[in-house]
């Protein structure tokens, strides 16, 4: 089997700074949200290759796989990348070859551990979670992650089915598709997944469902919301999971994609909301989301994942990360 996992080695990225923890700068540096590792824990630290599984239920899936892989690329991380599919589902937008060559199966990786998983948004959100033929084995997936996954990063309707698989939330039908690039805010910007952002942000959305922020529970955070998008962004406290309501990993032409697909099949005419120049869509899209996506995957690749997981990944069958 061609390895898939591919060994992302990159450059470009702040290390955490090693310093004298007696050095008054440091309460300075913590205090503005910089993370410094002191010598003790620099000395302790063990370092290995990252594990991440993805699992792409895009229709497009190569194109998913390079988006993913351009953002988890920009830390200096090592990191090994298996893709899973969803076998009880048949893809219509690629060969069976493909997924059987580049893509795992659960029962090929059910004894595995992983620091991080991807769970990537899927064009079925108008049927309910039930419905989707996948359901019952995506179901078992996420209870499986639990105790062998570390830390999970939900997409869209990744994001939406992970809250009803996990804690029976419902997502809740909107009037007209949300579709375009919006402007986002950033409601902690002390909060390690959003260290280096700017007050705002712009992403991507593609859903005519949505989430309720008031029906999370107690344990999470809101970390980004719009006044179009409504919630955009939350995570349980300890970041085990974290959900992203838009399409940060979008490259710049899917959303046109998406647009002349439907144009072409009779299905909508609605043009993307603030992604084409003037509202024209024979001119070239806008892309101004590419930093915050970056920095945003980033931040989850190193804070949520790297910072905390365990060296030795089978500790996570333990009580103590299982019940976290």
């Amino acid at each position: 089997m061609l390895n898939y996992n591919y060994v992302i080695n990159y450059r470009r990225y702040r290390m955490p700074v090693k310093v004298n923890s007696q050095l008054p700068a440091v309460k300075q540096l913590e205090a503005d949200n910089i993370f410094v590792m002191d010598e003790d824990r620099a000395n302790q630290q063990d370092i290995r290759t990252l594990k991440i599984l993805v699992v792409n239920l895009m229709p497009r899936k190569m194109v998913t796989e390079s988006q993913i892989l351009a953002l988890l690329s920009n830390t200096p991380l090592q990191i090994n990348v298996d893709f899973l599919q969803m076998t009880s589902h048949k893809s219509k937008n690629i060969t069976q070859n493909h997924l059987d060559t580049f893509y795992k199966r659960f029962d090929e990786i059910e004894t595995e551990f992983y620091d991080g998983m991807i769970v990537t948004g899927a064009p079925v959100e108008n049927l309910a979670f039930e419905a989707v033929d996948y359901w019952d084995e995506l179901k078992d997936l996420l209870d499986w992650s639990r105790s062998h996954v570390y830390s999970t990063l939900h997409i869209c309707w990744g994001a939406q089915a992970g809250l009803y698989a996990r804690y029976g939330i419902p997502k809740h039908k909107l009037s007209q598709k949300l579709w375009g690039v919006y402007q986002q805010s950033v409601e902690n910007p002390k909060h390690v997944l959003f260290r280096g952002f700017d007050d705002e942000f712009f992403s991507p959305h593609s859903r005519s469902t949505e989430n309720f922020s008031v029906e999370l529970p107690q344990d999470f955070d809101i970390l980004s919301v719009g006044d179009k998008t409504g919630l955009s962004i939350a995570a349980k406290k300890n970041l085990r999971e974290v959900y992203s309501f838009g399409h940060l990993e979008y490259d710049r032409f899917t959303l046109d994609f998406e647009y002349q697909r439907d144009k072409a099949n009779g299905e909508s005419e609605q043009v993307p909301e603030h992604y084409y120049p003037h509202d024209d869509p024979s001119q070239t899209p806008k892309m101004n989301w590419s930093s915050a996506a970056s920095l945003f995957f980033s931040n989850w690749l190193n804070y949520a994942v790297y910072q905390d997981t365990p060296y030795d990944l089978r500790k996570l069958a333990k009580y103590e990360y299982y019940n976290l």
